[in-house]
Parts: structure tokens; C-alpha cells; sequence
């Protein structure tokens, strides 16, 4: 349990009145967008065994990531917004920064694992299946998945010994770590500058991998002698670049630039691009980009409909 103090009072998005119903529609409907286009996505992957290779199969988590990352907060802002109810107690606060932490650092280590799959398969094709055997592809998604428990974790309980006194409005619309800290009466140095340490890691060595990883690839690209070449080689990895991009740009626009410019409202308005728009387009720019997924889910969506 936090130390005095046994809840929260989380302000959301807005507390006019009027805008709640708007937002309670605009929400769920993003909200089921998200979980439906993921679920198409893996149902896509799964069935076809064409689609059983590692880029799929790193597709696959991400879109299982993405549906459990946005559910861990939208729905209680829906409850919320419903109930008119934005009281949630210590642990009800802590569990949903555990698992925000966890997917949102799962999201960014899949993307990197992504980033090295297509430096191999363009840059060493001869070598790809030996080096991304299934060993190594389930390897790294366990590895992914316990770096990004033993950090949360870490942070978890270091927040169990802050200490909390009257004011405990959170401006925002999910409990993020920055905001609880920002609320602590006792001293927070040690988890400022865990906080920034650990992001500093977990974010400046992912991207690293991820820029490294691109400029071999292009580099790879433009030796290629033919225009059709390039055109198929650039096809191959230009979905996955368009969700690094995005991504990125919107965690460093919310979670850096905007920390300091931004003020806490116009700041939690500014994190629903990265919270919950990426999640929604992520499925649209995989099948836009990839013929076979795109194929699949149309086989998926009339046998649905025939069935029907």
C-alpha cells in the first residue's frame, strides 16, 4: 500500500459536463477499433501457415501488445466518464502503472526486435532463416517480456515508500508514473533519477538499434542495381518503419518535449496519440502495406459475413 494515502482522484480529459458524452463515444469507438483490427490482424497470422515466419510472428505480439496496452487504460476512463465516479484506490492506481509500464516498454522492445528482423532479412537474405530460427525468436520475446517486468517492478516499488498528502488530483486521463511523483510530500530524488535513468536506457539503446538497423538497410537497398529491386526490398520493411515512426515520434513529442512546455492538461490531451491513436492505426498500416496480411483479412472478413 501507498503511505497515507488509500486513493486517487484522476480529472480525465475534461470536467465539462457537456463533453463527457462525446468523449465516452469518441473512446469506446476508437477503443473497439483497436481491439478489433489487433484481433483481425493475429487471427490473420495464425491461420494462414504462409504467414508462419518471424516477421509475422513479431507482428502478431505487437498487436497483442497494443490491445493489451490500450485496455489498460481505456476502459477504466470509459468506466469513469459513465460513473462520473474518478476515484480509484492506492492499489487500483498501482496495478494499472504496472501493467501501463510493462506494455508500453514490451511495445518498444518488439519494435526493435522488428527492426533487427528486417536488417537480416535484407541485408543478410542467405543467412535469414538460420539466424532468425524459432529458438531465437521465442528467446527474444521472453527476454523482452522479463526486462519489461523487472523494470516496472522496480519502479513499483520504490513508489511504495513515497509518501502522499491532501492533494491527490491527477490531471490526466491513466495513472502515469510522472504524475504520481509529482503529487509524493517526501523526497522523489531517488525516483527521478531512476525514472530518467532507466528511460534513458530503455529508449536511447532501442533507438539506437532501430537507426542502426535502418541505415544498413538503406544502405543494402541502394546497392541494389534495378528500380524493381529497390521497390521490393523497400516494400518489405515500409510497414514497419511507418509504426517506428509513429511511435517514436509520439512518445518523444509527449514524454520529453512536451514535459516541459506543455501544461498538464494540454499534456494529457497530447499523450492520446500515443496511448490510443497509435494502437488504432497500427492494424491499418500493416495491412495496407503487406499483400498477404491485406489478403487474409478479406478472406476473414467474407467468410465472416457468409457465415452470417
Amino acid at each position: 500500500m501507498i503511505t497515507g494515502v488509500s486513493e486517487f482522484l484522476l480529472l480525465g480529459l475534461s470536467e465539462d459536463p457537456e463533453l463527457q458524452p462525446l468523449l465516452f463515444g469518441l473512446f469506446l469507438s476508437m477503443y473497439l477499433v483497436t481491439v478489433l483490427g489487433n484481433l483481425l490482424i493475429i487471427l490473420a497470422i495464425s491461420s494462414d501457415s504462409h504467414l508462419h515466419t518471424p516477421m509475422h510472428f513479431f507482428l502478431s505480439h505487437l498487436s497483442f501488445v497494443d490491445i493489451c496496452f490500450t485496455s489498460t487504460i481505456v476502459p477504466k476512463m470509459l468506466v469513469n466518464i459513465q460513473t462520473g465516479n474518478k476515484v480509484i484506490t492506492d492499489a487500483g492506481c498501482l496495478i494499472q502503472v504496472y501493467f501501463f509500464m510493462v506494455f508500453i516498454c514490451m511495445d518498444n522492445l518488439l519494435l526493435t526486435i522488428t527492426a533487427y528482423d528486417r536488417y537480416v532479412a535484407i541485408c543478410h537474405p542467405l543467412y535469414y532463416a538460420i539466424i532468425m530460427n524459432p529458438c531465437l525468436c521465442g528467446l527474444m520475446i521472453l527476454c523482452s517480456l522479463f526486462i519489461s517486468i523487472m523494470n516496472t517492478l522496480l519502479h513499483s516499488l520504490m513508489v511504495l515508500h513515497l509518501f502522499f498528502c491532501t492533494d491527490l488530483k491527477i490531471p490526466h486521463f491513466f495513472y502515469e508514473l510522472a504524475q504520481i511523483l509529482r503529487l509524493a510530500c517526501s523526497d522523489t530524488l531517488i525516483n527521478d533519477i531512476l525514472m530518467h535513468l532507466v528511460t534513458s536506457l530503455l529508449g536511447a539503446g532501442p533507438l539506437s538499434g532501430i537507426i542502426f538497423s535502418y541505415t544498413r538497410i538503406v544502405l543494402s537497398i541502394l546497392r541494389i542495381p534495378s528500380i524493381g529491386g529497390k521497390y521490393k526490398a523497400f516494400s518489405t520493411f515500409g510497414s514497419h518503419l511507418s509504426v517506428v515512426f509513429l511511435f517514436c515520434r509520439t512518445c518523444v513529442g509527449v514524454y520529453l518535449s512536451s514535459a516541459a512546455t506543455l501544461s498538464p492538461r494540454r499534456r494529457a490531451v497530447a499523450s492520446v496519440m500515443n496511448t490510443v491513436v497509435t494502437p488504432m492505426v497500427n492494424p491499418s498500416i500493416y495491412s495496407l502495406r503487406n499483400m498477404a496480411i491485406k489478403g487474409d483479412l478479406r478472406t476473414l472478413i467474407s467468410g465472416t459475413f457468409s457465415f452470417s
